[in-house]
């Protein structure tokens, strides 16, 4: 068999009994992001809380999978599960990867989390060939009607803490991250976002995308 031939038949290959089991449980956005990844890619999660995305990853598509959490909890539950976690900061520990360690660096649902979004950005595409980042949509219509409304601090699916126990220390819509990545050079391969009823589609209107979008998923890299 060629390499081209067993390549084709390792895609092919039903998912491990163990992927099959955890599929159902992973967020929505987790299976969107999986779906981006290739298989047997070298994969650096960062911000990979319990470990869900990579345990996924590992198992259903065979990757050489790192992963980077903050949280000694969440580095204890993926340890447990026989995954490569250690603890670290995206904001302080991400410099110390030379360019193109992996094929994708993620980060999921953590950006907004971040001390400086704009350096973190910027090394997730240096040492990755591939970005993937979500992050909640502070342009969502929900979140506008909190604000203008209600004029309180929004509380939805994708920002489910008040405003005096959330992590989240630099907010931002769709539109405000996709002029970052335009400024940075960054090329946005794939974009989507995923609706209230999570469901993701391609950005076509960045407008209609910033009103409807609850989260957006965007894999990068530079140019």
């Amino acid at each position: 068999m060629s390499a081209g031939e067993a390549a084709a038949t390792a895609a092919n290959e039903p998912l491990s009994r163990h992927a099959r089991a955890h599929a159902p449980e992973m967020r929505a956005d987790l299976k969107i992001i999986a779906d981006m990844v290739d298989r047997g890619a070298r994969v650096l999660d960062i911000g990979c809380g319990d470990g869900a995305l990579l345990d996924y990853l590992v198992h259903a598509k065979a990757v050489d999978g790192r992963g980077i959490e903050i949280s000694q909890a969440g580095v204890n539950a993926c340890v447990a599960q026989g995954l490569s976690v250690i603890q670290g900061d995206a904001d302080t520990d991400l410099k110390d990867y030379p360019p193109a360690t992996f094929d994708y660096a993620i980060l999921s649902q953590t950006l907004q989390a971040t001390r400086h979004p704009r350096a973190v950005l910027r090394d997730l595409c240096r040492i990755g060939r591939r970005a993937i980042v979500s992050f909640p949509n502070f342009g969502y219509w929900k979140v506008r009607w909190c604000l203008g409304i209600d004029g309180r601090m929004p509380v939805t699916t994708s920002l489910p803490e008040s405003w005096y126990a959330t992590p989240n220390i630099h907010l931002c819509t769709i539109r405000d991250f996709t002029d970052l990545c335009h400024m940075e050079g960054i090329v946005l391969e794939k974009a989507l976002v995923m609706d209230g009823s999570h469901r993701a589609r391609p950005i076509g209107s960045i407008r209609l995308a910033n009103l409807f979008g609850e989260q957006g998923m965007f894999l990068l890299r530079r140019e």
